[in-house]
């Protein structure tokens, strides 16, 4: 069981926007820090898809990221942007272009989105269900043949106190540096993984399989290192899944950067292994647990 934090760890760490539009938080000047952070997403545009198309998210957080209060009051963010908005991997097609290199070996695609992949029984699509769609298809058109591939992008969810209350905060910042999160938060793993990827993996690739075909998933370094350990498969031939994991850069010219961190391949039985990894703790410790919330007043 990883050793827990320490009081004074827990009140000098919290999770906060590490990017808002795009922009690294650690990068804006205090006019900046106010103008997005009380800037409409709808009115604002996505700096990561094609054309001009509005932030979908509102408040506008890309991913999040691990403020640190040191020891002189001053603010820093330590450690890997936790992506929280699927949008993000799309950065420049890199992407795009990486699975294609490595499941396709194609020259160009094209992404055709939200392909339906479930019918009901009377043949109708399952179109808004998010198992009812492949959401990205990878696709090379040669002499009217077909070459392609599925593609989930993963973000992680997070738990605990809304960002409005940071927002408030930004809004009326004075300087110097950047202001501490005013609320308790944290990137959700389990929600993110377990409960929303694995489903979608457990239906849609036993169909991709017998089709001869495969998945790629993309998430981050930060998801992937929350996770259990998968079994690696040498060979992509044998492989169901195919994980892109990318990690990000330190802030170049206001922006993190992704790139291409590591392509790891497994099947679906050991994907669902690591998903749901996790050794239970002992009776005792679980009890230490139980009486340390009762003893902060968490129970009603």
């Amino acid at each position: 069981m990883p050793k827990r934090k320490s009081k004074a760890q827990r009140l000098s760490r919290r999770y906060g926007a590490a990017e808002l539009f795009g922009r690294a938080i650690v990068s804006l000047s205090r006019e900046d820090l106010k103008r997005l952070s009380s800037a409409n997403h709808k009115e604002t545009l996505c700096p990561f898809k094609t054309g001009q198309v509005a932030c979908h998210k509102k408040g506008g957080v890309c991913s999040l990221g691990l403020y640190q209060r040191n020891q002189d009051q001053t603010v820093s963010l330590i450690g890997q942007p936790v992506t929280t908005c699927p949008s993000r991997f799309l950065e420049g097609g890199k992407v795009f272009h990486w699975v294609r290199e490595v499941l396709l070996g194609e020259a160009e695609t094209k992404v055709v989105k939200e392909v339906s992949f479930l019918m009901s029984n009377r043949g109708e699509e399952i179109a808004k269900d998010e198992v009812g769609r492949i959401d990205n298809v990878l696709v090379n058109e040669n002499s009217g043949i077909l070459k392609w591939c599925a593609l989930e992008m993963q973000a992680v969810y997070f738990s605990g106190g809304k960002m409005g209350s940071d927002f408030k905060v930004m809004r009326t910042w004075p300087g110097p540096g950047i202001p501490f999160p005013s609320k308790q938060r944290r990137p959700d793993f389990r929600s993110s993984g377990p409960k929303r990827l694995m489903p979608q993996l457990q239906i849609k690739v036993p169909t991709l399989r017998r089709w001869g075909k495969k998945m790629a998933v993309v998430v981050d370094k930060a998801f992937w290192e929350a996770l259990g350990p998968m079994q690696r498969t040498p060979h992509l031939s044998n492989a169901d899944i195919a994980w892109f994991i990318v990690s990000y850069s330190v802030p170049d010219d206001g922006r993190y950067r992704i790139s291409s961190h590591e392509a790891y391949y497994t099947t679906l039985e050991d994907a669902v292994t690591g998903l749901t990894g996790g050794t239970p703790v002992s009776l005792e410790q679980f009890e230490v647990l139980i009486r340390e919330k009762l003893g902060r007043g968490e129970a009603k």
